[in-house]
């Protein structure tokens, strides 16, 4: 059992119809037909969306990828149409909220990966592969890859884990020349935002995206390179051989696994609140991402 430890009733909004309530994000639809993407400030771990949230988050990723498409706009065009907050929307929706393209989305998640960890070290340490791909031998926890390899995985349910796919698998499920375009641009993409995160002191090792087709055109949609999709390591601590310090919710995840939280992961028990500590610290971590990805202050 996992999912939801507090499932939120959503906001009835004059002018919106409720579609959707993700693990962070909430979808309507206006009037004229287009989304309406709200980014909420919940966090999830291990499978469970948590009932504590961390202040300012959904601001975080939503100015984070804005400042993320504009920056790949050359390379792929996104499915923002604007960042204005809709007529008679709650004003805790501000900064937090995208009106954008509604997309025939691929069913996939796009993942680049530049660097050995997670799911990916996991099936690496059994088969010197990834996703099928092989890879050399000697490789660690943190080494950096002769190449950043395409490695998709299919979409997940709340509660449930995303699952690592063939390439050939992807090709099957969406047509070759898809997938080939897929994988194109998910490359092209990564490779532009790992050199603009290395000349910032910040390793992009891994990351993914979420691709729609507007007619015939591939768009980047929902989130895109925030500390929630993509894993970002201090540079000037980057080492291989062992796990590495990240911009991201390590710092719950540490807490729930720690006997300080009395929670045991495998049982069917949802995790605790989280306390105001942990809750700061994974804050804080948000906000240095964002002011040294993008060199603007937060407050």
């Amino acid at each position: 059992m996992s999912g939801f430890v507090e499932k939120p009733e959503p906001l009835e909004v004059p002018g919106l119809v409720h579609l959707h309530t993700g693990k962070v994000r909430d979808l309507y639809r206006n009037e004229s037909g287009d989304l309406v993407m709200v980014a909420s400030d919940r966090i999830s771990a291990y499978d469970w969306v948590l009932p504590t949230e961390i202040p300012d988050k959904g601001r975080v990723l939503t100015q984070l990828s804005l400042w993320w498409f504009d920056k790949l706009a050359d390379l792929v065009p996104n499915h923002v149409i604007s960042s204005d907050l809709p007529p008679g929307a709650p004003g805790d929706w501000a900064g937090r909220t995208l009106v954008c393209k509604s997309l025939d989305m691929v069913p996939v998640e796009a993942v680049a990966r530049g660097y050995l960890t997670g799911s990916g070290l996991v099936e690496y340490e059994k088969h010197r592969t990834v996703c099928g791909l092989a890879l050399p031998e000697g490789l660690v926890d943190g080494s950096e890859l002769p190449a950043p390899i395409f490695t998709p995985a299919t979409k997940a349910a709340v509660g449930e884990h995303d699952e690592n796919v063939s390439y050939e698998e992807v090709a099957r499920q969406v047509g070759a020349e898809t997938a080939a375009l897929l994988r194109r641009t998910t490359l092209d993409v990564y490779g532009r935002a790992r050199d603009i995160a290395r000349e910032r002191g910040i390793v992009l090792a891994d990351t993914k995206f979420e691709f729609g087709f507007d007619g015939g055109e591939l768009i980047i949609a929902d989130e895109v390179l925030t500390p929630d999709s993509s894993r970002f390591w201090p540079a000037e601590t980057w080492e291989p051989g062992h796990a590495q310090p990240s911009y991201d919710k390590q710092y719950v995840r540490d807490w729930l696994t720690s006997p300080a939280s009395g929670w045991d992961r495998a049982s069917e028990q949802p995790p605790p609140p989280l306390p105001q500590e942990i809750v700061d610290a994974t804050r804080a971590k948000y906000l240095e991402a964002y002011e040294r990805l993008t060199g603007l202050s937060w407050a």
